[in-house]
């Protein structure tokens, strides 16, 4: 599974959403369900798929679809 399709799978649980219904340039203020609560959602997907705590900075930087397929990517490079 490409880093595009486990980052969308992985936003979709977070949000309760289908990965189908995220379009390709979701943002934290374009998708409506991408809320506070969805967002430590997806902070702790993130965490249980990379096997790792993300530091603050990681986090914070999280507020699009590419953010964490970058994220993905760079850490299965590793």
């Amino acid at each position: 599974m490409s880093a595009n399709q486990q980052a969308r799978e992985l936003l979709a649980q977070a949000l309760g959403i289908n990965a189908s219904a995220l379009p390709d340039e979701a943002t934290i203020t374009t998708v409506e369900r991408w809320d506070s609560l969805g967002h430590m959602r997806l902070l702790l997907a993130i965490e249980e798929k990379l096997a790792r705590e993300l530091s603050a900075d990681e986090a914070i930087a999280i507020d699009t679809l590419d953010d964490v397929i970058r994220l993905i990517e760079t850490t299965s490079e590793r």
